[in-house]
């Protein structure tokens, strides 16, 4: 294998902006240039450039409606590729440090409970991910895998993995937290427990980004159904 589309890829998230635009996009949502633009805290223009470097690099893919150009992470897999880079980055110590109370209040919510692309990370996406494990609703024994009985139990709390089925996507994997330095579980089941506990009113988005907030029903679903207390 060449080393030229490593040595592209490493150079596209090299830069700081661009890696601040991929962290962004890792709530699963599409966003306008304009709102990367803000959160990043760069002018339009500059922006431009910098999410069409990222789109032609294929790491981004946009949509056009109307004058507005939605960005949007290339899929799961790209997802893992930048949550991966940031776990990495915070076990070898280079990873930022707050740059103010508001940075600092941002990454503490972030911490306990967050979205990373389209499943839950953060204390929550853990526990969560520990405790599957400890009641059998999946298992390591022959690599990560949903247990029959596991299936049964989600069916009946509401958890229907058929629903979320796209593609080749792995029913279970693991994704390694940045935050908690552990893993949290993504696949179909990371996206349908994500699904279910925001239909479900256990969770709800903080402000306009990844972090999330444990509603009062929510807690009380979390420890009944898994044991989880978050403090």
């Amino acid at each position: 294998m060449s080393v030229q589309p490593l040595a592209r890829l490493a150079g596209l998230l090299a830069d700081p902006t661009r890696a601040a635009i991929c962290l962004a996009l890792l709530d699963g949502r599409a966003w306008t240039a304009a709102e990367l633009a803000h959160h990043v805290g760069i002018v339009a223009s500059t922006a431009s450039e910098q999410l069409s470097r990222l789109v032609a690099g294929g790491l981004l893919v946009e949509e056009r409606q109307g004058r507005h150009r939605y960005l949007r992470l290339a899929g799961p897999g790209t997802a893992a590729l930048v949550e991966d880079m940031a776990a990495f980055a915070a076990e070898s110590g280079s990873a930022p440090a707050p740059r103010n109370l508001r940075d600092s209040v941002r990454h503490s919510a972030e911490a306990r409970a967050r979205t990373c692309y389209d499943h839950l990370a953060g204390r929550l996406g853990v526990a969560l991910a520990d405790a599957l494990l400890a009641r059998g609703v999946v298992t390591e024994d022959t690599g990560l895998a949903v247990t029959a009985p596991g299936r049964a139990w989600l069916v009946s709390i509401g958890i229907d993995m058929d629903k979320m089925r796209r593609g080749s996507r792995p029913l279970v994997r693991s994704c390694l937290d940045w935050t908690e330095r552990r893993p949290h579980l993504a696949g179909v089941l990371g996206t349908a427990l994500r699904a279910h506990a925001m239909d479900a009113g256990w969770l709800e988005p903080i402000g306009t980004g990844r972090a999330l907030r444990v509603t009062p029903p929510g807690a009380d679903a979390l420890h009944d159904l898994f044991g989880i207390t978050l403090n």
